[in-house]
């Protein structure tokens, strides 16, 4: 279950519903990051600021809410993987739902330092983060220095994204 000395890793945290954790977007993902800094072997290192961002999928959805956090784990990989999926469930997701549709919370595993995976179950770096504006943003906010394997830090990939439609968390759009 642990490897063999603590490592930081990336967590995205995004919600566009009401779940069991909160009424608004905003709540389920303050409460996801109080969860995930509760997880076995794991603490909370840093936390990005709240941003609205538009749907990466259909449209028709609510804006979502992201944020980006650091933490400190001895969780192996795909156990900490395995533990945000329980609590994605636990808050309210769907697993069934539609690919990139509404959810109450969706917590992706960004970045293990000294990690990485072509696993199609884990895959590390995450795919697609350097084209993701909604999470480069957050991101950049907190370790903009971070090296991104393959794609440059943090920072110049956050550059090399319009921020379209993404903006500060406020609670009304």
């Amino acid at each position: 279950m642990n490897v063999g000395g603590a490592r930081q890793a990336w967590i995205g945290v995004g919600s566009n519903l009401q779940g069991t954790w909160g009424a608004s977007p905003d709540r389920q993902v303050a409460a996801a990051m109080q969860a995930i800094d509760r997880l076995p072997g794991t603490r909370a290192l840093a936390q990005s600021s709240l941003y609205r961002s538009p749907p990466m999928g259909p449209s028709d959805q609510p804006d979502y809410a992201n944020a980006v956090m650091r933490i400190q784990t001895r969780l192996a990989p795909a156990t900490l993987l395995r533990l945000l999926k329980r609590l994605e469930r636990h808050a309210g997701r769907d697993p069934h739902g539609v690919r990139w549709g509404p959810r109450a919370l969706d917590l992706d595993l960004l970045h293990v330092e000294g990690w990485a995976s072509t696993d199609p179950a884990l895959q590390l770096p995450h795919p697609g983060i350097a084209q993701r504006a909604f999470v480069l943003r957050p991101w950049a906010e907190i370790d903009p220095a971070l090296q991104v394997p393959g794609a440059g830090t943090v920072a110049e990939c956050a550059a090399r994204v319009a921020p379209v439609g993404i903006a500060l968390w406020s609670a009304t759009p």
